[in-house]
């Protein structure tokens, strides 16, 4: 009797259905990260050397870590 008082103690929510999301929505979100992501991956794999866009070592040396986690080689 116990379990059946404290069942009808706790009041659940009622859950409505979600829409799905239309393509059209989404698409433009999916080009915006999937451009950062390549520009993120500009910079930990290529930017140094012939390709770089900002003279010295100081976005080398941001980006140092991630670019042996990736498996780059920088020297």
């Amino acid at each position: 009797m116990a379990e059946a008082v404290a069942s009808a103690a706790i009041p659940t929510p009622a859950v409505a259905p979600s829409a799905p999301l239309p393509v059209k929505a989404v698409l433009p979100w999916a080009l915006f990260v999937g451009l950062l992501m390549l520009v993120a991956l500009y910079f930990v794999g290529a930017e140094q050397g012939a390709t770089a866009l900002f003279a010295g070592e100081g976005v080398h040396e941001w980006v140092h870590d991630g670019r042996h986690l990736l498996g780059f080689p920088c020297h």
